[in-house]
């Protein structure tokens, strides 16, 4: 029990986080008003989906100097439970670009590069489906994951900031300490970061312990 005291850690923190996020006093801040509590969702889920692909390409890279069918596979179930993290997170993301923009979609550039990144890592699951040689197929995999992850970084925080942009933190538009000071928010956004970042991970572990048994289960009935 006490290896799992995390598990129970990112069960409190999401419930408190939750609760917090939606019944607990925000600041009235101009045009946000009470949209900000989104912010407790949806960037703490941007900010799991951006750990989980690191996690991923650091698992792709040991895959690369040992592989194996464990390194494959987490680096595999790492970048499905990120996209699944990106996809929440345009999903909030629409709901508050609603309230405070007009429009579920603007095209604003850390729109579409949300969505381009995204387009990124279902080619690199496609890729994967595409060949049955494991051997091959991880190699592959492992080498596209390197550059997906690079391409990921600029398309959300480098180009994003090289043009205009509605998005706070982008463009000349402050981010969310530039404008506001309230220690409120922070009670719980930070917990919700951890929260989301360890949830994502008890997933991405069981995930991956399936597939690993699923693999195993193949290979004696070919046997």
């Amino acid at each position: 029990m006490k290896r799992h005291w995390w598990k129970g850690l990112a069960l409190l923190l999401l419930a408190y986080s939750i609760v917090g996020g939606l019944l607990l006093d925000v600041p009235r801040l101009a045009i946000l008003n009470e949209t900000i509590r989104a912010l407790y969702f949806h960037v703490p889920m941007w900010f799991a989906m951006t750990f989980m692909m690191l996690l991923s390409v650091i698992y792709a890279v040991m895959y690369m100097n040992n592989p194996t069918a464990k390194n494959d596979a987490f680096s595999e179930q790492l970048a499905r439970v990120g996209v699944l993290m990106g996809m929440l997170g345009i999903a909030t993301g629409m709901v508050w670009a609603k309230f405070t923009w007009g429009a579920f979609w603007s095209n604003d550039p850390k729109q579409n590069s949300a969505a381009i990144g995204l387009l990124i890592y279902f080619a690199y699951f496609i890729l994967r489906g595409s060949m049955t040689d494991e051997q091959q197929r991880a190699r592959i995999s492992a080498t596209y994951n390197v550059f997906a992850f690079v391409l990921l970084i600029l398309l959300l925080f480098v180009l994003p900031r090289m043009t205009s942009s509605l998005h706070p933190g982008n463009g000349g538009n402050p981010g969310f300490n530039a404008y506001d000071l309230d220690s409120k928010l922070r009670l719980v956004f930070y917990p919700a970061v951890l929260g989301w970042i360890l949830m994502g991970l008890w997933v991405a572990r069981l995930r991956t312990r399936l597939s690993l048994v699923e693999t195993a289960i193949e290979e004696e009935e070919i046997a």
